[in-house]
Parts: structure tokens; C-alpha cells; sequence
């Protein structure tokens, strides 16, 4: 991602701004994990998708006035001896302005006093309020300051606005820089998939899939996850959110994978089920050739001009239809459909929005009614589950079953960025066996 990128992303922001206003945006804090031992650093997505910046201890604050017109202000650590023994180079103020191309940089232990510079006299601040706390209670110190300063020339802003309805809205529609990045993300998850094909047998623990997973993400230059790895086998697909990871997986059983890599940022989502020992039985298979025909209905329909609750609808009459077939659903197709009968066996909504979040930010319309865009990035994720208790045929019982992939819509149609993970029934098989004979 190039400093013109960011560039670009903040002209767009302060356009939308009025007149003598700020918005400030706040870098993540770090989190601990247990005691002193803090959790891998993740930088705070809004405050990413202006900076490109990944250090903790940080804000930036973009300001449109007659004195400040288009300005930008990052506050950031210091890079002293202690910083960087402790935690290696930290960018400072100097180098801030050349890499991050912000007009101002000050240390961020001066922010209290150096910000109050700058809000004095503006009329709105914009602040995602109540997103987190100490950011909040910094900016209301800040404010407090202006209030009860001595000087007649004090004039802090009169009120708060939310930067959050149109920065979200400016993340929905992605650029060519986040198309490449999103779309390198969807290979590396494929390719991981594909890995996890390729090493999965009977009797290994789900972990050990998963650490094959995670081999993969990292040999491709993404160390993270987007998400917590989902290795779910036997009856445990049929928990949506599934992710101890601890059980052996043993022949006869499916395995259901739901993991993605994150890339500068940027998430995959993909979710494969396969065999333990290579080969579907005739109810896993009855079962998968459903959810792959409902995935493959809905990417023929994903383009401009549709919606999720369209593509929805198809894809579970569909489901609804085939499984009353089986004998799985039982009554008439259009009172199932009223009666949303399907919910039972596949509970969670096909598509969701990908990008700098796995669940990423922008408005669904109503009830995910919103005209999809060139530009825009989704899921789409069909699943069957069916509970070991579930009053069907025996044969189907504690069958789990997800398929997902990750889409960018074109103006044609869409393209689908994790094709590179295999999902065709014979596909499958004959790339676990032929591994099992090598």
C-alpha cells in the first residue's frame, strides 16, 4: 500500500468534513495476555486504513479550518534508547513525516497539551465515542482543559460527531490496492486449504491440521490469522464457533475447515469440508453436493445490481427443496420457506462484508436488501448442520457441513478470490487418495 493511497483516503475524509472540524482516530491499545505478556499487536482497522501505521501509543488527527485547512497531526512515542531497546525502532516524529506524510508529528506523551492547539477554535470534533474508553477519556481530559482554560481565547468545540458512518462507508468500496491485497489474501487461505488436504489422515488431532494451516499462512509472508482457525470434526461442525481444536480426527467422519490468513491488514475467510479418510460416504455425500450446489447458485448470482437478500432467498429454496427430498424437511416447500424451517439446519446468514475486518464494517440495508457495487467484497458460506439429536434420518445425523468463499464484485459479475481451494466432490477425493498412494 503506497503513501498515496493513504493520502487519497484522507482528502476523501476531509471533503466530507465541515468547515472548521477535526477528526481524531486512535491506534489500538496493546493487550495483555496474562500478567506482563501482551497479545501480538493488531493495530485498530480505521486508524490503519488512514496511516499504515502498526504501533500502539498513537493518533492522528486530520483538521479542516481556515488556519489548519487539510491538515494532519500524528502523535507518537517517542524513538529513544529504552524504546528501542525494549521494542526495536520506533518510527518517531521525525521520520513520521516523511513515511507517513503528515504535516505535524509530536511525541505522544505531549499529546494533552499539544492537541489543545490545535481543537481550539474548531466547532465540531468528530470521535468514534464509545468505541474505547481510554480514547474517550483522553479527549474529554483534552476538552475538559479548553473549558476551564484562563485565556479569553479558549473556544473549545461546541459538539461531537461520529466519523463512523462515512469512514465505513468509504472502507465498503474497495480500491485497486485493497482488491490485490484482499485478493493475495484469498490465494494464501486457498493454498493453505489445499495444504490441509494434502496432509490430512485418520487419526491425527484436529491442531495438527491446524498447525499445517498455519505453516502455509507463514511461508507466504501473512504470520496472522484474520480469525481463530476452526478445526471441527465429526459431530463438532455442527458448532458454528467451534475452535478447541483438540479432538482426534478419525476415519468415516468429515472435517470442517474455517480459516483465513490476514495480509497487511487485510483478511481471507474460507471454509472447506473434507473427509478424514478421503472419501465421502453416500450421506456426507447426499449432504455436501446440497451445500455445493447452493454456493454454486449464489456465485452465479452475486453482481452489481443484486443483493444479499435476493442471492438468499435462491439459495435457501433451494436447500429447503433438496432437503425435503432427502426427508430431512417435511411439508410443503412454501410453507417451510414462511415458516423459515430451514433456520434449524442452517442457522447464520450466507454473506458477509470482507476487508481490513473478517466481518467487515458497511451498512446491509434492510435486512441485507443494499444493491451491491463493483468494488465491494463478500462471503458466501452455505451450510448444512445437523445435530446428533436432530429428528431426521439416522444416517445424517451429526453431519456438519460449511462452504465458503471469498468475492469481489466486478462490473460483470464477481470474482471469486479463493478458487484455488478445491470444492468438487470428485476433486477432493482424487487428491486425497492419490497423496495417500504417493
Amino acid at each position: 500500500m503506497t503513501k498515496k493511497e493513504f493520502l487519497h483516503r484522507r482528502k476523501a475524509l476531509l471533503s466530507k468534513m465541515t468547515p472548521s472540524s477535526g477528526a481524531l482516530f486512535f491506534a489500538a491499545p496493546v493487550v495483555i495476555r496474562s500478567k506482563d505478556s501482551a497479545y501480538p499487536y493488531r493495530q485498530n482497522s480505521d486508524f490503519w486504513y488512514f496511516t499504515g501505521f502498526n504501533e500502539s501509543e498513537a493518533a492522528l488527527l486530520l483538521i479542516k479550518s481556515a488556519t489548519y485547512q487539510n491538515c494532519s497531526v500524528l502523535f507518537n512515542r517517542r524513538s529513544t534508547f529504552r524504546t528501542q531497546v525494549w521494542l526495536g525502532n520506533c518510527l518517531g516524529q521525525e521520520a513520521a513525516l516523511s513515511q507517513l506524510s503528515v504535516d505535524y508529528a509530536f511525541p505522544w506523551d505531549t499529546m494533552s497539551n499539544n492537541i489543545c492547539l490545535f481543537l481550539n477554535s474548531l466547532k465540531i470534533i468528530y470521535h468514534a465515542q464509545g468505541q474505547d474508553s481510554f480514547a474517550d477519556t483522553i479527549l474529554f481530559s483534552v476538552l475538559d482543559k479548553l473549558h476551564k482554560g484562563a485565556s479569553r481565547k479558549s473556544s473549545p468545540p461546541i459538539r461531537i460527531a461520529d466519523w463512523r458512518p462515512w469512514v465505513h462507508e468509504m472502507r465498503l468500496v474497495k480500491s485497486k490496492a485493497e482488491q490485490d491485497l484482499l485478493r493475495k489474501a484469498g490465494r494464501i487461505s486457498a493454498l493453505a486449504h489445499q495444504r490441509a488436504m494434502s496432509c490430512l489422515s485418520p487419526d491425527m488431532y484436529e491442531y495438527q491440521l491446524e498447525g499445517e494451516i498455519q505453516y502455509e499462512f507463514s511461508r507466504y509472508g501473512a504470520r496472522f490469522s484474520s480469525y481463530n482457525t476452526i478445526i471441527a470434526s465429526g459431530k463438532n461442525a455442527c458448532i458454528l464457533h467451534y475452535n478447541n481444536n483438540e479432538k482426534q480426527m478419525k476415519s468415516g467422519e468429515l472435517v470442517l475447515i474455517d480459516a483465513g490468513c490476514e495480509l497487511q491488514g487485510y483478511a481471507g475467510d474460507v471454509t472447506r469440508t473434507i473427509p478424514v479418510n478421503g472419501a465421502f460416504t453416500t450421506p456426507q455425500r447426499a449432504i455436501y453436493s446440497i451445500v455445493l450446489d447452493a454456493i454454486n447458485l449464489g456465485l452465479s448470482l452475486y453482481k452489481p445490481g443484486a443483493t444479499i437478500l435476493y442471492v438468499t432467498k435462491c439459495v435457501t429454496r433451494m436447500i429447503t427443496r433438496r432437503l425435503i427430498q432427502l426427508k430431512i424437511l417435511h411439508g410443503h416447500e412454501e410453507a417451510l420457506i414462511e415458516s423459515d424451517a430451514l433456520n434449524k439446519f442452517f442457522m447464520h446468514k450466507l454473506s458477509h462484508w470482507l476487508g481490513l475486518d473478517v466481518h467487515d464494517v458497511g451498512n446491509y440495508g434492510t435486512n441485507y436488501n443494499r444493491v451491491l457495487e463493483p468494488g465491494m467484497v463478500l462471503t458466501i458460506e452455505p451450510g448444512i448442520y445437523i445435530p446428533p439429536d436432530a429428528n431426521v434420518p439416522k444416517e445424517y445425523l451429526g453431519i456438519g457441513i460449511r462452504i465458503e468463499d471469498d468475492i469481489l464484485i466486478t462490473k460483470d459479475g464477481n470474482e471469486n478470490l479463493t478458487v484455488l481451494a478445491e470444492k468438487d466432490i470428485r476433486t477432493i477425493e482424487t487428491l486425497m487418495i492419490n497423496k495417500k498412494k504417493l
